[in-house]
């Protein structure tokens, strides 16, 4: 079973993962790339006057490190896109073994849709997809809220395929609006740099994406999981 699970993870892991790496590279990275120069322009005309620094004063610290454009951001897009596949894709082959039922690639899709759901669709509602620049709410904030809201979901979505009983099924939905009744962490909001238009089509872009990674990845994860039962 092991060795089942782990040639699945993978296989599916590795194809998708290089789906999403040429669907990032083709249409979110240049958007990302595009909004950086707004999160680098200067806030004024002041900022570029040589100013002294008083004696005794501290140092403005480095700025933090980032791959360069060109080869070494894509190479780390690429690692960071077949890492983040390989690690869902045993999630969600894990989640099969679990369910103890026979899938192929037709209810791979299903099992697909509800991975996208749980870890992207639901939490989206709370916190949209987020370009460089854009206002948001206290980072350790914004990851407690989305961890919690993807288990909850997920839960809740367990409860609704699975519970043999009317009152399993709206526990479970009610898990999947229960983050949302309580509140995604909000920010104040200010003037910003990066046009509305660049922050909505990157939106969409990651939705679309998102969503097509997850139906490849359950399609995929459940074609090889029936092609190595033996």
């Amino acid at each position: 079973m092991f060795s089942r699970v782990l040639m699945t993870a993978l296989a599916a892991g590795v194809l998708a993962g290089l789906f999403l790496f040429a669907a990032h590279m083709a249409k979110t990275t240049p958007l990302i790339v595009h909004a950086e120069v707004y999160e680098n322009a200067a806030p004024s005309e002041a900022a570029h006057a040589p100013v002294a620094a008083p004696a005794g004063e501290a140092k403005a610290e480095p700025e933090e490190w980032g791959p360069e454009d060109g080869f070494e951001r894509s190479a780390y897009t690429l690692l960071a896109d077949l890492l983040a596949a390989i690690g869902l894709a045993f999630l969600l082959v894990g989640a099969m073994a679990l369910s103890g039922r026979d899938v192929d690639w037709r209810s791979g899709l299903i099992w697909g849709l509800c991975g996208y759901a749980a870890v992207f669709f639901n939490p989206a509602f709370g916190l949209a997809p987020e370009l460089p620049g854009m206002q948001a709410a206290e980072l350790q904030a914004r990851q407690i809220w989305w961890l919690g809201t993807a288990i909850v979901t997920a839960g809740g979505l367990a409860l609704i395929f699975f519970g043999q009983r009317h009152a399993m099924t709206a526990i479970g939905a009610l898990l999947i609006v229960l983050p949302h009744l309580i509140g995604a962490p909000a920010h104040e909001i200010h003037p910003g740099g990066v046009p509305a238009e660049l922050a909505a089509e990157f939106a969409i872009a990651t939705s679309v994406i998102t969503g097509l990674f997850w139906l490849l990845l359950g399609g995929l994860t459940g074609y090889f999981y029936q092609r190595f039962e033996s």
